[in-house]
């Protein structure tokens, strides 16, 4: 029996609910939810539904995804763009006057961002946002929410330098990046004067160490480190004497630093509303780990942990911390969303954000492991068609983006989808991602379209042997970096792939790293340079050249569809337009789409859904999967 065809809109349309939280008085509860098109928040009473909730926001270009509670009941916060392009500002919603446009609190020109704000204890009313008015520099300014006056608060001294604040906004620890990639974190002393106390960096560090957070008292900085183990740890680094303690270890799992890439992803660590002290964090297994640190969240932990069979995403709770609102991870039953009362200890669900998906026709994500040809242990992620005997079937690797990411077991619409389209889908986590430690990671140190590369290979090989995957009918889809994999399998090994999708993706190694912004420029040392090369460099860059797919375009001839966004931000459409030229230039078909409104990757749902039909049809076409007509 072949299972039921799930429409394409029933994976890629916004969720009906997504992202609660609760107002720090416990009264009431803002989501996501869609409006004209578009997701935007709506705020309720706790005890009310959605029929009673009113829109706060009202975005028709571009969804919402990052909203912000404040001190005062009477303003909101959300994040947002234009078109995709990340230059982000911060938006101020009134609640007592919800029909009114939002204030943008941070006006800056094209170019300038912000990365970031914390409230500031102490300053009713303000916050701490982190922008670069200095295009070079990510400067903290103070922000009153009222009257959206801004004043500097602490200037960045140099792009390869932080200060980490407190609490109240003092200067409590600096970090320094070296021109060799090693990161000094130091004490700040009275005068400003600098006490060195820990240093890491390198390759295992390909972002940094993540996370960085002072603890509430300012005498700690909580880092992720790997100390003598090859496992990441959380680690407690002490002001005053740079003592180091660990929080939280789990033997043979890395912390999961996936949360440090996007905000909207779960956590590293969960922390207190009412304290700001870290309660648990997040490790990387078969399926998440959450090792609880603090014992009063024990009790709370087990009290939800009963509300499903997943693993605990995201939490909100009130600054009583009466009130608990918990997302689940899950394969097949995406983040539903309860609110638990520990004082009645009553539990409803708050929603479901795909009501429309039934758990029973989506298909279980399954932890897998296999060597690769050097012997390097390699773990992955296989979802099968249900209902379907798992016997040659048409393979697609699904390929994470980074590449310093991981997958993670969990819903993922984009294997659900494939999957529904009766394809075996395969996420393999190459040397070079993160979470499966330190001699994992590095193992890419020069490997770009090199190990990297042969280590899809043999996960495809594997699949192949097990009998799950048919030799002749792999497909290869990724995004970002995970386009920049596509392209390397369909130059590097283009008889190995029946049907390729580069989303995203890098075609010229060089051009990318030299079109990264200038203010980002000196993180480059422990990831793309560290494991790729300088591109200033002339050896350097023409090995960087040498592993481009541009380079070998000529090789290519398998069906390729190629999807971009026009203000990528990341990755320039040239790295898109350049290979489709050449190909176009020679005759070899290409499928092409641009959105206009979109950057690194889609979030429109018609954008979305346009191309998910295209990936349908060409997958269909070249490895035989289904369609829906």
């Amino acid at each position: 029996m072949e299972p039921k065809l799930i429409d394409v809109e029933d994976f890629f349309s916004d969720p009906v609910f997504a992202g609660a939280s609760l107002s720090p008085d416990g009264t009431r509860i803002a989501y996501l939810a869609p409006k004209d098109g578009r997701r935007n928040v709506w705020v309720r009473g706790i005890d009310e539904e959605h029929e009673d909730a009113v829109c706060v926001t009202h975005d028709t270009r571009r969804g919402i995804g990052k909203y912000h509670w404040t001190d005062d009941p009477r303003w909101l916060l959300y994040e947002q763009d234009t078109d995709g392009n990340e230059d982000w500002h911060l938006y101020r919603v009134d609640l007592e006057a919800p029909t009114e446009p939002a204030v943008d609190l941070t006006p800056l020109p094209p170019g300038s961002r912000v990365f970031g704000f914390e409230a500031l204890e102490g300053v009713p009313g303000s916050i701490l946002v982190v922008m670069n008015k200095r295009p070079l520099y990510l400067d903290r300014f103070r922000v009153d929410v009222a009257t959206g006056e801004t004043t500097l608060h602490l200037e960045q001294p140099s792009p390869g330098e932080t200060v980490l604040t407190d609490r109240r906004g003092e200067p409590a620890f600096h970090s320094r990046l070296t021109d060799d990639g090693t990161t000094v974190f130091s004490a700040v002393d009275p005068g400003g004067e600098l006490r060195p106390l820990y240093r890491v960096g390198g390759a295992e560090h390909p972002y940094g160490a993540v996370p960085q957070y002072v603890t509430p008292d300012g005498q700690g900085l909580l880092l992720g480190s790997y100390q003598d183990s090859d496992d990441l740890r959380l680690v407690r680094i002490d002001r005053a004497t740079g003592e180091q303690t660990v929080v939280a270890a789990v033997e043979g799992h890395d912390l999961c630093a996936l949360g440090a890439l996007d905000s909207r992803l779960p956590p590293i660590v969960f922390t207190s509303r009412r304290t700001g002290e870290v309660l648990a964090a997040r490790f990387v297994g078969d399926r998440p780990h959450i090792e609880v640190v603090d014992p009063e969240f024990a009790e709370v932990y087990a009290e939800l942990s009963a509300l499903s069979d997943g693993v605990l995403g995201t939490v909100s709770s009130d600054e009583s911390e009466r009130y608990w609102i918990a997302a689940f991870i899950h394969d097949r039953e995406p983040a539903v969303t309860w609110l638990h009362d520990r004082e009645t200890k009553q539990s409803r669900v708050l929603f479901r954000p795909y009501p429309h998906l039934d758990p029973a026709d989506l298909a279980p994500m399954t932890a897998v492991g296999f060597a690769a040809r050097d012997g390097l242990p390699l773990h992955g992620f296989l979802t099968l068609p249900v209902h379907v005997h798992p016997r040659r079937l048409p393979l697609v690797l699904l390929v994470h983006g980074g590449p310093w990411a991981h997958d993670t077991w969990g819903y993922d619409p984009q294997a659900q989808f494939l999957a529904n389209r009766g394809h075996a889908v395969l996420q393999v986590e190459f040397r070079g991602s993160t979470g499966y430690g330190r001699r994992h990671l590095t193992a890419a140190v020069g490997e770009l379209a090199g190990a990297m590369h042969t280590d899809l290979i043999d996960a495809a090989d594997w699949a192949v042997a097990e009998g799950i995957a048919d030799p002749e009918r792999i497909g290869i889809y990724g995004g970002s970096y995970g386009g920049y994999a596509a392209l390397v399998a369909v130059t590097v090994t283009p008889d190995h792939f029946a049907a390729a999708v580069d989303y995203v993706g890098i075609s010229n190694l060089v051009e990318f790293m030299r079109a990264v912004p200038e203010f980002a420029r000196h993180g480059l040392v422990n990831n793309w340079y560290r494991y790729g090369g300088d591109p200033d460099v002339p050896e350097q860059e023409a090995d960087l050249l040498a592993r481009s797919p541009i380079t070998m375009v000529d090789r290519i001839r398998t069906p390729l569809l190629v999807v971009q966004g026009a203000n990528d931000a990341r990755v320039p459409q040239a790295e898109s337009d350049n290979i489709v030229a050449s190909l176009r230039g020679r005759g070899v078909p290409v499928e092409y789409l641009v959105a206009d409104d979109e950057g690194h990757g889609f979030e429109n749902p018609e954008n979305q859904i346009r191309f998910y039909r295209a990936m349908e049809r060409h997958f269909a076409a070249h490895l035989g999967g289904r369609t829906g007509g």
